[in-house]
This record gives structure tokens, C-alpha cells and sequence, in this order.
């Protein structure tokens, strides 16, 4: 098991509001899991509590990784441990160039790895390639200037570049149009290994034309009320969330 999510209550701390109400989620080596819900339900709190934004307090529960609790650590220490979440909202950062800013953090990530500057600069350029991304890109401040679809395939270049064991993609579909979409999702088969697991957060479906995941998560009101596979996503997208009736009391979901 690479991640065990257990009874997971987290609030935010500037208002005190219970974000995350007992949140369960396991994920093993390699495997794809999505996690849908409406808007304002908590998804993308369970990302940064994984990650440990500061801005979040944990009531209750544990976040297991490599079966080691998490939760005392730091951002830092987290991603150096192969944790990696890519942002809705990336940040610009100017006069730091996507190349020198990707071959540093890789030495920081991987730093019992002896590879020289020009064969990580190899790896750069075949990912841009398979990201459908021109080269000059490399040479362009990180997120500055950049639109909305290459700021996605921009944290897709980072995560390949960085190889983490998990990857949080925190609503990477959002803003992007048929084709980047497209793009993205065909870097994320061709590029994942069997030992990097993903946990992809959507509330749309259109992306799931393009990935092929193990489990599909519905979440509601702070915590997952139901898990399936990926036709239960063409369902949510067909019907809403009113078609988990079918199978259960909505009413009763809502208690899990």
C-alpha cells in the first residue's frame, strides 16, 4: 500500500470551518484512482492536506505513506519523499527559467542520484516532445506569461521530469480546451510507470475518454460516499450525483 488516507478530519484554520469529516482512501503502487464531487466539497482540501498546506489543521486521522504517518512533516520533506500536487492555479515565478528550476529541484528529489547536467537536459527535451511542447519553452520563466493550457502541461512536464511515486492532480482538466485536454491525458498513458500511482480530482468526466482508471471515488459533504469504476463516472456525468440512488439511500450515502 503506497497511501492509506484513514479517518481523515481536517479544518481550515483562519475560519475553524470541518472541512475533511472522515476521510478513507487507500491506494497501492501503480494505480489510478479518480476522486469526483461537486463544487465546495472538499476535494481539493484532501490534496493540500496530503501535501501539508499550513493553512489546513488536522482534527483526527492519519495519512500513511510507505506505511510511515505523515503528518508531522513538512511540505518539503513530503515531496522529497515522492509526493508531488499540481496546482489549479500555478504560480509564476520570474527570472527563474523552467529549466534551471527542474534540473534543481530533480538533484534535491533524487540526491543519491549521479546524473549529469546533460543527460537531465536530454530527459527535458524528449518530454517536451511527448508533451507536444516546443523547446524554447525550457528557456521561458516558470508559469510566467504562460496561457492556461501550457500551465497545465507545464506541471504535467514537472511531474514526468521529477518521477514522484504519487501524483495529486488537483482538477488539471479545468480550463483546458479538446485538444490540450487530449494532450495531457495521452502524456499521462504514455509517461506513467507501473510504480507511479495517480489520484486524479475532477468534476468533469471528458478526461476519463482519455485515461483508463482502476477506481473511481464519489465525494460528498467532506468524505468518499462511494467507490466503482469508471462507469460510474459516465453515469455521474449522464445523470448528477442524484444517480448514486440507484444503488443506495443519497440520504444514507451522506452518513458514510
Amino acid at each position: 500500500m503506497l497511501l492509506e488516507v484513514k479517518n481523515l478530519r481536517a479544518k481550515v484554520i483562519e475560519d475553524d470551518k470541518e472541512i475533511l469529516k472522515g476521510v478513507n482512501l487507500n491506494i497501492k503502487s501503480g494505480e489510478i484512482h479518480v476522486l469526483m464531487g461537486p463544487n465546495g466539497s472538499g476535494k481539493s482540501t484532501l490534496s493540500n492536506v496530503i501535501m501539508g498546506s499550513p493553512k489546513f489543521k488536522v482534527i483526527d486521522g492519519e495519512v500513511l505513506f510507505e506505511g510511515e504517518n505523515i503528518l508531522d512533516l513538512d511540505t518539503n520533506e513530503r515531496a522529497k519523499k515522492g509526493i508531488f500536487l499540481t496546482f489549479q492555479h500555478p504560480q509564476e515565478i520570474d527570472g527563474v527559467k523552467m529549466r534551471q528550476f527542474l534540473i534543481n529541484a530533480y538533484r534535491h528529489m533524487h540526491p543519491d542520484e549521479k546524473v549529469s547536467p546533460i543527460e537531465l537536459n536530454k530527459r527535458l527535451m524528449k518530454l517536451c516532445e511527448d508533451i507536444n511542447l516546443k523547446p524554447e519553452f525550457l528557456d521561458r520563466y516558470v508559469n510566467s506569461g504562460f496561457s492556461g493550457g501550457e500551465k497545465k502541461k507545464s506541471e504535467i512536464l514537472q511531474l514526468f521530469f521529477l518521477k514522484p511515486k504519487l501524483v495529486i492532480i488537483d482538477e488539471i482538466d479545468s480550463g483546458l480546451d479538446v485538444d490540450a485536454l487530449k494532450d495531457v491525458a495521452e502524456a499521462i498513458n504514455k509517461l506513467k510507470t507501473d510504480d507511479m500511482s495517480v489520484l486524479m480530482i475532477t468534476h468533469y468526466q471528458r478526461i476519463l475518454k482519455y485515461l483508463y482508471p482502476n477506481f473511481v471515488h464519489v465525494y460528498v459533504d467532506g468524505k468518499i460516499v462511494y467507490t466503482g469504476d469508471a462507469h460510474l463516472a459516465e453515469e455521474i456525468e449522464e445523470k448528477g450525483y442524484a444517480v448514486l440512488s440507484e444503488y443506495t439511500d443519497i440520504e444514507e450515502v451522506k452518513e458514510w
